[in-house]
């Protein structure tokens, strides 16, 4: 329905009666004191804070969807699954690889018990060379063995303990790899499981759906937004100010609202913020107000009709509004040309002159 201006009840008091002149024609009427208020009209809709998009993290059928509009979710609560074999299939893949790992980690792996056992001969073997070449020793003192028999058995007592030495890092090597071996494929497993879980839609916060955009059935693919959640605790009116009239708003000033779907009530709200930046998709300002008071059974997207009180004054000197013509001039009887005047608050029905104009004339219409 096409938005219009509306005048806001109790709010135009002590309201003076028109005097006419005393010729009585319909047609010239005198200034008038009253009560007059200037009101911005703004276009605009019921919001909620917090809004945020639920999106799919991976491709697939989505499947158990458990949301609707107006249902409301807690952090972390299942809202839909998509349906991915190939996740679990990497999470159970992933699963295994990380058995094995551990498996080949652990003291009891088939290569490290061989590695123990390689290190256990090579120590035995190192100390019967150690051994004898003691004996040897003593022999060539005794001059009961040559030189070269002593040198001989130095030789393998040497090769003995490289032998021994090799063996060791070896088996270093072996746990220090096994052990990488482990930590890469535990995080294979974490980020398999994460994608896994990626096949579960979950609320991120508590909140309210406001937009289903996907059914049972549909094909997702990630990124796509499948609904709206916001916090249905924080309200806000958002309002489209021409920017003729942005000028004139400021924060703190009252707005008068009415809801589309409840359009004789007035409701009462208050500015809290005017955004910089000019929307071209509605070519206005946009700025927001806040309830006077919680208003309950409101509905997102909610549109809505507003008057913002941007100026007031009691016992005005005011004329009708028809009566004042583009550059704020008016017509006086017996007046050959129209004279221009001073004026203050603009209403939707009157215009207060602040100079330029006698308390005692009398107007008539200005011609075409």
């Amino acid at each position: 329905m096409p938005f219009r201006k509306f005048t806001v009840p109790l709010l135009s008091l002590f309201i003076c009666s028109i005097l006419l002149n005393s010729c009585g024609s319909d047609a010239e009427v005198r200034p008038m004191v009253k009560d007059v208020q200037e009101l911005v009209f703004a276009s605009g809709s019921i919001e909620w804070d917090d809004s945020y998009n639920v999106t799919a993290q991976t491709d697939g059928i989505l499947k158990d969807v458990t949301f609707e509009i107006g249902k409301e979710f807690l952090a972390g609560e299942i809202m839909a699954r998509i349906d991915n074999a190939s996740n679990q299939i990497n999470v159970s893949a992933a699963s295994e690889q990380l058995s094995i790992a551990a498996e080949n980690a652990g003291n009891s792996a088939p290569l490290i018990l061989q590695l123990e056992q390689s290190i256990q001969f090579a120590e035995e073997k190192h100390a019967q060379d150690v051994l004898q070449v003691k004996r040897m020793s003593n022999l060539y003192a005794a001059q009961s063995a040559s030189k070269l028999e002593l040198e001989n058995a130095q030789l393998a007592e040497q090769g003995s303990l490289t032998n021994l030495q090799s063996v060791k890092k070896q088996l270093l090597q072996v746990k220090s790899q096994a052990k990488q071996n482990l930590i890469n494929a535990d995080a294979q497993f974490k980020n398999a499981k994460i994608l896994g879980a990626y096949n579960l839609i979950t609320a991120i916060e508590k909140g309210l759906v406001i937009k289903k955009l996907k059914s049972t059935g549909d094909f997702v693919k990630k990124g796509d937004v499948i609904a709206v959640l916001a916090n249905n605790s924080d309200i806000q009116v958002v309002l489209n100010v021409d920017e003729k009239s942005i000028s004139k708003v400021k924060i703190g000033q009252p707005v008068f609202i009415r809801l589309n779907t409840n359009i004789e009530k007035v409701l009462k709200a208050e500015l809290t913020e005017i955004q910089a930046a000019f929307n071209e998709q509605t070519q206005s300002f946009i700025c927001k107000a806040a309830f006077k008071g919680r208003i309950n059974g409101l509905l997102f997207g909610t549109q809505l009709e507003a008057n913002i009180l941007v100026a007031e004054k009691k016992n005005a000197l005011v004329v009708p509004r028809n009566y004042v013509g583009y550059g704020n001039i008016i017509q006086l009887k017996n007046v050959d040309v129209p004279i221009k005047v001073k004026t203050g608050i603009v209403s939707s029905e009157y215009v207060e002159i602040t100079g330029g104009m006698k308390k005692d004339a009398i107007l008539v219409p200005l011609k075409p």
